[in-house]
C-alpha cells in the first residue's frame, strides 16, 4: 500500500538516491523539453519520467512513460527531443486524450506535420514523433492545458549483441552537443521535478556471471536466476528524520513506513548497463523466427557466436592514434585523453606510435613514429593533458593526415576517436570513402557521444574492414580501447558468406557481411517461406585461407513467441537502402521504399514519422490502424514471454559448427553498481594489450 503523507521520523535510514549528474553541459546537450530562446515562451517541466527495459537474446525493448505539467495560464506545446538510440526503431507512441491511451501510426514525414499543424490550429489533441537524421528523436505534443498535465510513452527496440562475452545496453540522454543551430534557437529544460526511475530486466539463454552500470554506482542490482537480472534506479531519498510532503511506504509486511522524497534529477548522463556471459560457453548458432501462420512468409533472426579459432599475431606493431580535438569535443576529451593514456602505458617500449590531432586544421603531436618508451609515453601524455578542444572539425584532414607515412614492413594499426560531425572542409561521404579504399589498412573509429555521425563513420570503418564502437562519456573508455587492440592482435574472419538450403529464404539483411573480428557475433535476419530441416553454411577466409562452419537444424513451421523481429528485419533492410543512398546519392525510388517498409512496420525514420490523433480523426482521415494492431500483438508476446521460463535459443546442439569455446575475459567478477565491480575482469582487458600484436596490413583481402 502506497499513501501520500506528513511524516516525522527519527534516525537515518538507508538511502536509494539517485544523483543528479556532475557533468558540466550547457542547457542545450541534454535530453529535455525545448523552448524556443527568443519566443517569450514559458517553459514547461517534465514532471515524471519512467523507464523500462527489457533485454532478451538479441534485442531490447525500451519503454518511456513521462508526464509533462504545465504551470502557467494558457495552454502551451511541448516539445521533448532525446538522442537517438543506436539502430533504434521507434515502434509505439501513446499520447492519453480524455484518460485513455491512444497508439500512433506512421506516415510520410510531411504528411504527418502537415496533419499535425492542421490538428493543432483546429484545437484538437495531436502528438508527433519526428526523427532529425540521425542526431535527435523530437517529439511535439498539443495541447498541454494551463494548469494540467499531459502523459505520452514511447517505445522502441534495438538489436542488442555481445562482444567477448560481454553485452552493452545504452539509454541515451546526454546529447552531443553538435548541431550549433538547433543549440541557438532551443533552451532546453532537462529536469524532472517529481519521479524519475529506471527499471531493467535481463533475460538471456545463457548464464549471466556479472551485471555492471559503471557510472551509478546506486543502482539496485538483483540477480533472480543465472539467467535473469533486474536493475532499478530512482531519484527517491529514503528519509528519516523529515518532515513534509512525500510517500510513505510499507515494509516487512505493513509493519514499518519509510518517507519517501524525490529529488530533482536531470536528463544529462547516459545510462550504460554491462553483463557478462559466464565463461567457456561453447561457439554457437542461436535462431529467433517468428511465423504465425504455416504455409505464410515468416521472420527470423540467425545469430553466430564463433568459437575462438582466431589465433594472436606476433609481429612487431605500429599505432597510428588520430584524436578529434574540435569544439564538440568539449565533454568527451578528457574521457578521450583517459583511454589513450591507458593505452600507451600499456604499449611495450618496442613498438612505436604517433598521435595526429585535428579540429578545423591538423596537427601531428609527434611529428613522425615515437618508440613507446616509458618517457617518451610521458612526455606526449603530458602535452596532451596541454590540449583544449576548439574550432571546428575537419575530420577528412586529419584522417588523411593519420594514414600518410605508414611503414610497409611493419604491422600497423590506426585507432580514430571521434565524434564524427564534419562541418570543416572536406565533407562528401563518397571522398571518406575513397580515402580508405586507397589504403591497405583497417580502420578502427571509437564514435564518441549520442550524436556521432554513426552513418558515416561506421561505413566509412566497413570499406576499409574495420570496425566502428559507438562510446559515451558513461562508458569504460579504457576497456573500449582495450577491446580494440585485442581485435587488432588476432586474426579475424574476412569476406563471409552465409548459405542456407533445404529451406527457402529470401531478403537476408545485410546483403554484404564483410568482416567479424575476434568475440564479435554474426546477426542475419531474412525471411523463410517453410518449416524444415536447413543446412547452414558459414563461409570465410582467415589469413588467406577457406574455412568453412556446417550445421543442420530445422525452422519451424509457426512461432509466434517473437513479433518484434519483423520490425528487427525492416530496420535492417531500411539501413541498407539509407547506406546506399548515401554512397550512391539520392534515389526516389529508394527513398520511397523506404518510406513504405516503414509504413508497412511502424517505424520512425528520416523520411517517416509517427502521429497520434483522437481516434475518430484516425477513422475520418482514412488512417489505417496497422500499427496498433501490430503493437496488441507485440505487447501479448511480451506479456506470455514476461511469465514464461528463460529457455534457449540455440539451435546447432546436435550438429555443432564451431569446436571450441566463444573467447572470453578469463577472471572473477562481481555483480555490483559501482567502478570496482567486474575489476578483474577490466584488469585482463587492460592486460591483453601487452601481449597482442596488430593485424598486418598486407593481410587485408
Amino acid at each position: 500500500m502506497i499513501s501520500l503523507k506528513r511524516k516525522l521520523m527519527t534516525g537515518i535510514c538507508l538511502s536509494g538516491l539517485l544523483v543528479a549528474g556532475t557533468a558540466t553541459l550547457t542547457d542545450a546537450q541534454a535530453a529535455g523539453l525545448l523552448t524556443p530562446v527568443h519566443g517569450g515562451q514559458a517553459p514547461l517541466e517534465i514532471r515524471d519520467h519512467k523507464v523500462d527495459v527489457v533485454i532478451e537474446d538479441g534485442y531490447a525493448i525500451t519503454t518511456v512513460e513521462q508526464v509533462f505539467t504545465n504551470p502557467h495560464g494558457r495552454d502551451l506545446e511541448a516539445v521533448y527531443s532525446f538522442p537517438v538510440p543506436e539502430k533504434a526503431a521507434v515502434s509505439s507512441f501513446t499520447y492519453w486524450i480524455d484518460g485513455k491511451p491512444v497508439q500512433g501510426e506512421v506516415m510520410e514525414k510531411a504528411e504527418a506535420r502537415k496533419i499535425y499543424e492542421e490538428e493543432k490550429a483546429s484545437g484538437r489533441e495531436a502528438a508527433l514523433t519526428e526523427q532529425d537524421d540521425y542526431k535527435t528523436f523530437d517529439i511535439s505534443v498539443w495541447p498541454v492545458r494551463a494548469g494540467q498535465d499531459v502523459r505520452i510513452r514511447l517505445g522502441y527496440i534495438q538489436p542488442t549483441h555481445m562482444d567477448t562475452g560481454v553485452g552493452r545496453y545504452n539509454y541515451p540522454l546526454e546529447e552531443g552537443g553538435v548541431d550549433p543551430e538547433k543549440m541557438s534557437f532551443w533552451t532546453s529544460q532537462d529536469q524532472v521535478t517529481g519521479r524519475f526511475s529506471f527499471d531493467l530486466t535481463l533475460r538471456n539463454g545463457y548464464p549471466i556471471e556479472a551485471l555492471r552500470l559503471p557510472k551509478h554506482p546506486q543502482a539496485q542490482i538483483t540477480r533472480l536466476k543465472d539467467h535473469e537480472w533486474k536493475v532499478h534506479l530512482d531519484n527517491g531519498v529514503r528519509l528519516a528524520g523529515y518532515e513534509g510532503d512525500g510517500e510513505a511506504v510499507a515494509i516487512d509486511g505493513g509493519q514499518g513506513e519509510i518517507a519517501l522524497k524525490s529529488q530533482p534529477f536531470r536528463l544529462d548522463t547516459d545510462i550504460i548497463t554491462y553483463w557478462r556471459h559466464q565463461d567457456g560457453l561453447p561457439g554457437s548458432i542461436d535462431l529467433i523466427t517468428h511465423k504465425p501462420e504455416a504455409g505464410k512468409r515468416g521472420t527470423f533472426m540467425l545469430v553466430a557466436t564463433p568459437g575462438d579459432d582466431l589465433a594472436p599475431i606476433t609481429k612487431g606493431r605500429d599505432w597510428v592514434f588520430v584524436l578529434d580535438k574540435s569544439g564538440s569535443m568539449e565533454g568527451k576529451f578528457d574521457t578521450l585523453l583517459e583511454g589513450v593514456e591507458q593505452a600507451l602505458h600499456k604499449v611495450p617500449p618496442n613498438d612505436r606510435f604517433r598521435i595526429v590531432l585535428f579540429d578545423s586544421s591538423v596537427r601531428e603531436l609527434t611529428r613522425d613514429f615515437q618508440p613507446a618508451t616509458e618517457a617518451n609515453v610521458r612526455s606526449m601524455i603530458d602535452l596532451l593533458k596541454t590540449v583544449r578542444p576548439d574550432n571546428g572539425t575537419n575530420l577528412y584532414a586529419g584522417m588523411a593526415t593519420g594514414l600518410k607515412g605508414l611503414d610497409a614492413d611493419r604491422t600497423t594499426g590506426l585507432i580514430l576517436v571521434t565524434d564524427g560531425v564534419a562541418n570543416v572542409g572536406e565533407t562528401e561521404k563518397r571522398k571518406f570513402l575513397e580515402l580508405v579504399q586507397n589504403q591497405d589498412v583497417r580502420l578502427f573509429t571509437m564514435m564518441m557521444g549520442n550524436s556521432a555521425n554513426r552513418p558515416l563513420l561506421t561505413q566509412v570503418s566497413s570499406e576499409s574492414g574495420g570496425t566502428a564502437l559507438a562510446l559515451s562519456n558513461s562508458d569504460d573508455i579504457v576497456g573500449a580501447i582495450m577491446s580494440a587492440t585485442s581485435k587488432l592482435g588476432h586474426e579475424a574472419l574476412h569476406d563471409m558468406s552465409v548459405d542456407i538450403d533445404g529451406v527457402k529464404v529470401t531478403s537476408l539483411e545485410p546483403q554484404r557481411i564483410g568482416s567479424l573480428y575476434r568475440g564479435q557475433q554474426l546477426v542475419l535476419f531474412g525471411h523463410y517461406w517453410k518449416g524444415g530441416e536447413a543446412d547452414v553454411t558459414i563461409r570465410a577466409k582467415i589469413s588467406g585461407r577457406d574455412v568453412t562452419y556446417q550445421s543442420r537444424f530445422p525452422f519451424p513451421e509457426t512461432s509466434d513467441e517473437n513479433p518484434e523481429i519483423e520490425r528487427l528485419w525492416a530496420f535492417a533492410a531500411i539501413e541498407g537502402m539509407m547506406k546506399d543512398d548515401a554512397t550512391f546519392g539520392a534515389d526516389e525510388d529508394r527513398k520511397q521504399a523506404v518510406v513504405d517498409l516503414s509504413v508497412e512496420n511502424g517505424i520512425v525514420t528520416p523520411y517517416t514519422s509517427m502521429i497520434v490523433l483522437r481516434e475518430e480523426v484516425f477513422k475520418q482521415r482514412g488512417i489505417d490502424r496497422k500499427n496498433k494492431d501490430r503493437v496488441e500483438s507485440e505487447q501479448l508476446a511480451q506479456a506470455a514471454r514476461a511469465q514464461a521460463q528463460v529457455t534457449s535459443n540455440r539451435v546447432d546442439q546436435q550438429t555443432p559448427a564451431f569446436q571450441k569455446p566463444r573467447p572470453s575475459y578469463s577472471g572473477g567478477g562481481t555483480s555490483g553498481g559501482g567502478s570496482s565491480a567486474l575489476g578483474p575482469f577490466w584488469a585482463v582487458f587492460m592486460a591483453l594489450l601487452g601481449g597482442v600484436a596488430l593485424l598486418s596490413r598486407g593481410r587485408r583481402k
